[in-house]
């Protein structure tokens, strides 16, 4: 496992967790068809502790308003819009670990979430802004977030569209999406976290791990910043293109058993 691998795989990760366009999609891309498959669960577990920590730096302020008040809305919706994602992690753990194994699945994902992202794209704007999400809105929007589970299904992607769906104006949209990673992103790391007090780990040098930790962290801190600025003005419609592009390619390599 070289530094350079640990590297591009932090990019990756950093930049695709908060571009909608799947982090899990690029990290089993990167690691197949780079030969980076001998990263580990341990170096994995590692990079999203990095997008995390971005993500953490981004939203301090608002953490440290929720952290006095654990009680207020905020909170509360938060936690509203966490339940579908733990209640689907936790009956369908098993499918959903054998379906991100296999990467059948992936080339489908990747059409459905532009698909997704072009009908939110084309929706009218709508002027909620973060004090006015209600939980029925955060319920919806946790439960697309659920929905992205499934690995190339983009848990940014599904959640901004779920927001202007549900009537989010498009810089709330993506802020509350982001937000809404925190829980999401961790809650991922404890079941990683499982499988390394199990023993599911491959030796992974120090320095690579703190090369890939910190690549995911500073790359992820400025796709949050950028995707928030890139969302008020602009389409999403760019990223639909993209990851078209990218279903359609592996649906025929796969059918063609290249990949």
């Amino acid at each position: 496992m070289s530094n350079f691998a640990a590297l591009i795989l932090g990019l990756i990760q950093g930049l695709t967790e908060f571009l909608p366009i799947s982090s899990t999609g690029h990290l089993y891309l990167g690691r197949h068809l780079f030969g980076l498959d001998e990263a580990g669960l341990f170096l994995d577990t590692m990079l999203h502790i990095g997008t995390l920590l971005a993500v953490v730096v981004v939203y301090k302020e608002v953490l440290k308003k929720m952290l006095f008040n654990p009680f207020g809305k905020l909170t509360l919706i938060m936690i509203v819009g966490t339940i579908p994602a733990v209640i689907i992690g936790l009956l369908f753990e098993d499918f959903f670990e054998k379906i991100s194994q296999t990467g059948s699945t992936i080339g489908w994902e990747f059409l459905v979430t532009g698909l997704m992202l072009w009908m939110a794209d084309g929706v009218k704007h709508g002027e909620k802004s973060l004090e006015d999400i209600s939980y029925m809105d955060a319920l919806i929007i946790g439960s697309f977030q659920a929905a992205a589970i499934f690995p190339a299904l983009s848990r940014s992607g599904l959640t901004i569209a779920a927001g202007l769906f549900r009537k989010l104006n498009r810089e709330t949209a993506a802020y509350f999406s982001f937000l809404l990673s925190i829980p999401a992103i961790a809650g991922g790391i404890v079941f990683q976290g499982k499988e390394l007090f199990a023993g599911h780990v491959e030796s992974v040098t120090m320095t690579s791990l703190l090369v890939g930790t910190i690549s995911a962290s500073l790359f992820g801190y400025v796709a949050i910043v950028a995707m928030i600025n890139f969302l008020k003005k602009r389409s999403l419609k760019v990223f639909s293109y993209y990851v078209w592009i990218l279903g359609i390619s592996i649906i025929i390599l796969q059918s063609l058993d290249k990949f």
